[in-house]
């Protein structure tokens, strides 16, 4: 018999979990223990902050925690969102070899939009020029080699919005 298991019960964030949260959607402090500093901060301890942090990320109130680098702060001013049309039924295992790849950023499924837009698998590439990126779209196009029916590259002209919603303490 199958069994599921229940989701988190949601909680509202409380007064501490709201500091906590507008303390850490801009990005975590680059100091050897970015939680200790979001605690002193606030005033509670670090630990805390992580006991809260991982209690919002189970109950909901926050999806994840992780990385967003500025590429071109990195030197990666050359970008194009490679877009793809594979078999449906293949696209699960394609996606995650695609997203494997150390110079793919993001890689994602969208539902196409026929006639006009057949494409259902995305994978953003980031470059120091635009043939490094033209050589790392190459570089996934033969790592679907068969498997791939069409494909194009959308190219950055300019920065759009980098953040997500924002919240006041």
């Amino acid at each position: 018999m199958n069994q599921s298991v229940p989701a988190p019960r949601f909680s509202a964030p409380d007064a501490i979990d709201r500091r906590i949260i507008a303390a850490t959607q801009t990005g975590l402090p680059l100091v050897a223990r970015p939680y200790d500093a979001i605690g002193e901060e606030i005033g509670i301890g670090g630990a805390e902050v992580i006991a809260r942090l991982k209690k919002m990320l189970e109950c909901g109130i926050i999806r994840r925690i992780g990385v967003v680098p500025n590429h071109y702060a990195l030197g990666l001013t050359a970008n194009g969102m490679s877009v793809w049309d594979v078999e449906d039924e293949h696209i699960a295992k394609l996606g995650r070899r695609v997203g494997a790849l150390d110079f793919v950023s993001h890689c994602y499924q969208r539902p196409r939009h026929l006639p006009l837009w057949p494409y259902n698998l995305f994978a953003m590439v980031h470059g120091t020029s635009q043939a490094e990126v033209d050589d790392k779209v190459a570089a996934i196009a033969k790592l679907l080699a068969g498997a791939v029916r069409g494909h194009d590259v959308l190219v950055s002209t300019r920065i759009l919005k980098k953040t997500g919603l924002r919240i006041a303490a």
